[in-house]
């Protein structure tokens, strides 16, 4: 499957943390890839980043070291024309991917695949807001996606089997593992996840324990890899209230209404690892 991949292109819209980890983990693979995103600057960001985590990914062993796919810069959407598949990965809201989706249906031919990298809005949403919905799936790639194999794969309603056999296709040549769920507001990582996050910094903000504490509790108690809210730092705390307010406008549910404490830390500029502090500071923490 690599083989063939690897004198196609896949495109990738938005330029920014998972745009850039997927496109290491293509190129990682010999795949070539048209990296496009409106803002010159985030492109440029991406190419460094891409350089920089693409030798990290191998000194772990994380990535094979073959033949690397070619990395392309654009800031057009015609680019995307002779692309054989297309992952828009966005912001996480829905006019920012209705935008995006409109612009790649618009631009590449019909039958091409088109997923969307979403981490809690419904596929079936996204791909009513486009002209071709049989050839929209839902991908959630973890972050970074070069060091987790799973995908969580959303098919929607309306999602052809051409598509999903095509993603099968690409996700065998990035040597990633499917893990196929439902439809439906944060499917099934982030409808679990958000609320386990959310709860995790209330604790904190009511004096409860500290982050390092209730990190802890998972880590030491229940032996899980990281703790809640250094995965909440992961993701960007930024990213984890936008998911928290897609669940809630869809569901309803109060459990989704993010505490006061995580839109704090993103209204400060505290999001997470990528700006050097969240619930955690990098290089020591803090609650």
């Amino acid at each position: 499957m690599n083989g063939a991949w690897t004198s196609r292109k896949l495109a990738i819209v938005g330029a920014g943390v998972m745009g850039a980890g997927i496109a290491t983990l293509a190129v990682g693979h010999g795949v070539p890839v048209l990296l496009l995103d409106i803002h010159e600057e985030r492109l440029r960001q991406a190419r460094d980043a891409v350089r920089r985590e693409l030798g990290f990914a191998r000194l772990m062993g994380k990535l094979p070291k073959g033949a690397t796919g070619q990395l392309t810069l654009s800031t057009s959407y015609d680019d995307l024309r002779d692309a054989d598949a297309v992952i828009e990965a966005v912001t996480e809201t829905t006019d920012a991917k209705a935008k995006a989706l409109a612009e790649i249906c618009a631009a590449v031919a019909p039958g091409t695949l088109i997923t969307s990298n979403t981490s809690a809005i419904p596929v079936d949403e996204l791909a009513g807001r486009t002209t071709r919905p049989q050839d929209v799936v839902g991908t959630h790639f973890m972050n970074p996606p070069y060091l987790i194999r799973a995908v969580e794969v959303v098919r929607g309603p309306r999602t052809g089997d051409a598509a999903m056999a095509a993603l099968r296709s690409l996700l065998a040549a990035l040597d990633r593992e499917e893990v196929l769920v439902g439809d439906g507001p944060g499917f099934v990582s982030n409808r679990i996840l958000m609320r386990v996050i959310n709860d995790a910094a209330r604790l904190v903000e009511e004096g409860r324990a500290s982050a390092e504490a209730v990190d802890q509790v998972f880590t030491g108690c229940f032996g899980h890899p990281t703790g809640p809210l250094a995965t909440a730092d992961l993701i960007g705390l930024d990213n984890v209230v936008d998911t928290l307010r897609v669940l809630h406008d869809r569901t309803k549910d109060d459990g989704y209404l993010a505490c006061d404490l995580l839109v704090e830390k993103v209204r400060s500029g505290d999001h997470g690892r990528k700006t050097g502090k969240g619930f955690h500071i990098y290089g020591g923490t803090s609650a």
